[in-house]
């Protein structure tokens, strides 16, 4: 018994000292993202034939060319919808122009599109991570079959633009279908005006350097500050009919001039799909730009044809990206500048549609039960995320560990008494 509470103990220590551990935040590249940990190099291939495979539920990491066009595989099943998040992240300082991006599209092996996206810079003029998805869905007349699909990452450059290679970072993942055929209709009327931002007094919540190490927020005000050509990742976790809302702030600064595009909020579905983004143009005094209104999070917004309902198709993580325009530092210094970001999230969480099958990554559209939100109207409803996390994985990480490590002590201790107890007892 002592050894089977030894090695539970024993255990418990482990578990608690590789969760804290876990907490670690990603190692950022010099150009200031953070790739996911671990993830896998892989060479994009200028033709089908050379096409290496990626698999949904891991990470990728690879380059893009200028004027280049790369092709990966991919094998779907019939069943499965599919993303694939490309994520290009230009080195810091590098010439781009508005239109300057990449373009993702997702093909069959004759080459015909299931579905593309594209991402561009935008009138900031400055290089940040932007990202494109290719897409599957089963729901659709197109790519239906199981079969090899390809998909295809072109870089979207002028001529005057960055001659470098662009890092990329790829994400494949999976959604099964349903247990049982749900509507094929978006849902009725929804409440578009924008809300009231939320006005509490604003919390410091620096933001991470990418989507893995991306910082949790719940719904409330919250205080970062960026330099010139920061990016920062932040992550709300958002449950089916619950709509999330936010808004973005640039404080006063010192100088003079004009910066289009100076700040750029955009908000990403759990699979790292554009949902919307917001730019504001600055001259140095005290500027905001809210989100456009977005439905509750449904299954059903995916047959909605305006991107942003669209979007809004499972509940998870929804990614809040916040980029400062390098070209702010020309006319109003090197910074850094105080932003404040506004999160909203009303509307009553409900269970989900049953899926035949798990997603890949597991859980990847779905809100656990330490990450749900408040309740509307502040009711209970298991607090702000947020602060959760920040209890349980600092002082309650911390104390869970002290805990664990003394029951280890005393399980010691006791283990030393009853063996000198057990020894003088064979001695008599």
């Amino acid at each position: 018994m002592r050894r089977g509470l030894r090695k539970a103990v024993r255990g418990l220590c482990a578990g608690l000292v590789g969760w804290v551990l876990a907490g670690t935040p990603a190692v950022a590249a010099p150009d200031g993202y953070a790739f996911t940990p671990g993830a896998e190099n892989v060479a994009g291939s200028p033709d089908t034939a050379g096409a290496r495979t990626l698999v949904p539920g891991h990470t990728y990491r690879s380059s893009l060319p200028a004027h280049g066009r790369l092709y990966y595989r991919l094998p779907l099943t019939a069943t499965a919808n599919a993303y694939v998040p490309v994520t290009a992240v230009p080195p810091r300082g590098a010439t781009v122009a508005a239109t300057d991006g990449i373009r993702v599209s997702l093909q069959d092996a004759d080459g015909n599109p299931c579905f593309y996206s594209s991402a561009s810079f935008g009138a900031g003029l400055s290089p940040r991570p932007v990202t494109a998805v290719g897409q599957r869905d089963t729901g659709r007349s197109l790519c239906q079959s199981a079969a090899v699909y390809y998909l295809l990452v072109e870089r979207l450059d002028a001529r005057n633009s960055d001659p470098g290679r662009w890092d990329l970072e790829l994400a494949p993942a999976t959604e099964p279908g349903l247990a049982v055929a749900g509507p094929t209709t978006p849902p009725g009327a929804w409440n578009s005006a924008t809300p009231q931002p939320p006005g509490d007094a604003p919390r410091e919540r620096r933001g991470g350097e990418g989507f893995s190490s991306a910082r949790l927020l719940g719904q409330g005000v919250w205080r970062t500050r960026l330099a010139p050509g920061d990016t920062a990742f932040y992550r709300v976790p958002v449950d089916w009919g619950r709509q999330v809302h936010a808004g973005a702030e640039l404080s006063a600064a010192t100088g003079h001039g004009y910066v289009g595009g100076a700040l750029t909020l955009s908000l990403l579905n759990p699979a790292r799909a554009p949902v919307d983004d917001a730019a504001l143009g600055y001259t140095g005094t005290r500027r905001a730009v809210s989100l456009a209104p977005v439905p509750p999070v449904e299954y059903a917004n995916r047959y909605a044809v305006p991107s942003g309902e669209n979007g809004v198709r499972f509940a998870g993580d929804y990614y809040l990206v916040l980029h400062l325009s390098e070209r702010l530092a020309d006319s109003f210094g090197a910074g850094p500048f105080a932003v404040t970001l506004r999160v909203r999230l009303d509307g009553t969480a409900h269970a989900g549609p049953k899926y035949r099958g798990h997603a890949e990554p597991t859980d990847l559209f779905s809100v656990s039960t330490v990450d749900r939100g408040p309740a509307p109207g502040g009711g209970t409803g298991g607090g702000d995320p947020a602060m959760r996390v920040l209890a349980y994985g600092g002082l309650g990480g911390g104390t869970a560990l002290l805990l664990g490590l003394g029951a280890w002590t005393l399980l010691a201790r006791r283990s030393r008494v009853g063996s000198g107890a057990w020894s003088r007892r064979g001695q008599s």
